[in-house]
């Protein structure tokens, strides 16, 4: 498997290219602010052909780059509906004191081709399986996606803005959480094998079991029981 992962733009946010190998179709998750051109230098870099952008949640640091991407490429991006307007309508979902700065050089509206995700959907995709969960608190619509083990290859989780390395996202914005938050950490991350390594929406990658012993948002959770 190949991931090609870089920070974009203003905010650090971390754009990823997933495909099975080299010079074979791939899918973008959270083309955001300026990552345009890292994505093109990563497509011809690896000969990656895209095949669709995936989105974990609509704030504009991960999806300032979806129009000009989606276009380029003629692919679809897929987002959950309850995120779904902030692609056209960045101001609100991040309040004018933090939106406004930036609005003049952000591209903001929808592709020509969106597609809605649904909590439990899995996407096959570039010959790819990604389990989406819906994991609100961030924000309304926010979005995990986990790809199984493979040979060689751990269980790996895209968790966007839902957690990082020693912290979570933040629950101060328009739709956030924290209450949500924490539920969707005990969901979606606890019963999660401690060797599944996280690959989130800003800082470096870790792994279920570094966040769950040294993670403080995760101390004093549990995982929700599995049904019989």
């Amino acid at each position: 498997m190949l991931i090609a992962g870089f920070p974009a733009g203003a905010w650090g946010t971390n754009c990823y290219l997933v495909a099975p190998a080299a010079g074979e179709e791939c899918v973008i998750i959270d083309p955001g602010h300026q990552a345009a051109q890292g994505v093109e230098d990563a497509l011809k870099k690896h000969r990656l052909k895209p095949v669709a952008v995936v989105l974990t949640h609509g704030h504009i640091d991960h999806v300032a780059s979806v129009v000009p991407v989606c276009g380029a490429h003629d692919v679809p991006a897929w987002i959950h509906p309850e995120d779904r307007f902030m692609m056209s309508d960045p101001e609100k979902a991040l309040g004018r004191s933090i939106g406004m700065p930036l609005m003049g050089e952000l591209t903001v509206g929808e592709p020509d081709d969106v597609r809605e995700l649904d909590d439990g959907a899995v996407l096959e995709l570039a010959g790819l399986r990604f389990g989406v969960a819906h994991a609100p608190g961030h924000t309304k619509g926010s979005v995990t996606y986990r790809m199984p083990e493979a040979a060689d290859v751990p269980q790996i989780l895209f968790s966007g803005d839902l957690i990082f390395a020693g912290s979570v996202g933040r629950t101060d914005l328009p739709g956030g959480d924290h209450a949500e938050l924490l539920d969707s950490l005990a969901r979606v991350c606890l019963p999660l094998d401690d060797s599944t390594v996280v690959l989130s929406g800003h800082g470096p990658q870790t792994t279920i079991g570094r966040e769950r012993a040294s993670n403080p948002y995760l101390h004093g959770l549990d995982a929700p029981r599995r049904g019989m």
